[in-house]
């Protein structure tokens, strides 16, 4: 079995935990959904967040949404000038047995348009 990485994207309109928490939540859900992907296939997950985010871990969200026993990280993303605000960002390592050709990266709200050149 392959180890893969799968990344993924969503946008808050606020600074507001309960915000973070359903965003990070829906995000972690498309991310497996979209690959066919079970959380026994998870070996970690690394979560960043713009400098404008800072009312809740990502990680803590992921939690709540069943990833328990995969090791999580949260980190911040440079503050470049004229980034879209309000992301939050996730690389996933996985097992799987799909090439890399067939894995399905996930943009979510506002941060769709962070890759158009992805199929949504």
């Amino acid at each position: 079995m392959a180890v893969r990485a799968v990344r993924g994207a969503t946008q808050v309109l606020n600074n507001d935990r309960d915000e973070i928490l359903e965003a990070v939540g829906e995000l972690v859900s498309a991310v497996l959904a979209r690959n066919d992907l079970q959380t026994d296939d998870l070996i970690s997950i690394v979560f960043t967040a713009t400098p404008d985010v800072t009312a809740e871990f990502p990680a803590y969200a992921a939690r709540l949404a069943g990833i328990t026993d995969v090791p999580l990280l949260c980190a911040s993303e440079i503050a470049v000038p004229g980034a879209l605000p309000r992301v939050l960002r996730l690389l996933a390592h996985v097992e799987t047995d799909k090439p890399r050709s067939a894995l399905r990266h996930v943009y979510l709200r506002g941060a769709a348009g962070l890759r158009t050149d992805l199929p949504q």
